[in-house]
Parts: C-alpha cells; sequence; structure tokens
C-alpha cells in the first residue's frame, strides 16, 4: 500500500488542467503536473500506479513517489515550483594571519636545492609549519593572486 495518497481537489485539477493545456512554462512543471493528476486518487480520477505513471510519462518511478510525497507533505503549489537552492559556504582556510605567512614565506628565499618557490611547495610548507591542517595548491595560487604576489 501506498504511504502517499494523492487526493486534489475539483479546484486543483483544473488548474493542473489549465496549466498542461496552456503550454506555457518549464518542461519540469508540466511533467510535475501530469504526475499529480495521474496520481490522484480523488473520486472519478485515473489514480494510476506509480509503475504506469513512469511508463506512460517516462520518468523514474522514484521521481513518481517523490512528487507524490511533495504534494502530499508540502501541498499543491511547492510541486509546481522550484526548489530554492541554498549554497553552503564552505570555511575559509586562509585567513589574515595565515595569509600574512604565506605572503612571507613565498617572499623567503626557496629551500635548499630549489631555484623557486612552486605552489605545491608553498602548501606543504604552510602546513609543516602548523598554520594549517591541510590546504591545497590551488587555495594558495589564489591567495597570491589575490595579494598580487607572483612566483615567478
Amino acid at each position: 500500500m501506498k504511504k502517499y495518497i494523492v487526493r486534489l481537489s475539483a479546484e486543483e485539477r483544473g488548474k493542473l488542467t489549465k496549466l498542461i493545456n496552456s503550454g506555457r512554462g518549464p518542461a519540469r512543471m508540466f511533467t510535475r503536473a501530469r504526475i499529480s493528476l495521474k496520481a490522484d486518487q480523488s473520486e472519478g480520477a485515473p489514480g494510476w500506479s506509480d509503475e504506469k505513471i513512469s511508463e506512460a510519462l517516462e520518468v523514474t518511478v522514484q521521481t513518481v513517489e517523490r512528487v507524490r510525497k511533495q504534494l502530499v507533505e508540502e501541498g499543491f503549489d511547492a510541486v509546481l515550483s522550484r526548489r530554492k537552492y541554498t549554497q553552503k559556504k564552505s570555511r575559509k582556510k586562509i585567513d589574515g594571519e595565515v595569509e600574512a605567512h604565506l605572503v612571507a614565506l613565498a617572499c623567503s628565499n626557496p629551500p635548499e636545492g630549489r631555484a623557486r618557490w612552486t605552489l605545491r611547495l608553498l602548501a606543504d610548507s604552510i602546513i609543516e609549519l602548523g598554520y594549517v591542517n591541510s590546504i591545497s595548491h590551488e587555495a594558495v595560487r589564489q591567495t597570491l593572486k589575490k595579494t598580487k604576489l607572483s612566483l615567478g
């Protein structure tokens, strides 16, 4: 037995039908509207199985299940609108103090046997000195570029 049973009101069915017939909007919205109509278990509604819907609309069964779940839990409008994507801000490894040490290190003489500092060598040295636990050569490059410092 399905955990999420979709029951649309006549008004909601009308809105979905009108939306599909209008032909305006993103394809994702149309697909979700069609899934919602086919999954409707109300009186006089088709009430198709997830497998039948996925086959007819050429989507995966998981997509049908996800739309059904969202419709029951979040409501009619949530299914048709896009979710707001929130990008996680990663914590910067290089603060002002570490940046100052990195610039000082890059301006100093390179280690024995080396003609100049490389990005990887700077990254390894910053880690060895204990300023950070880990850092990539790309983070070193971006920091040096930001401070307008060139290794060449």
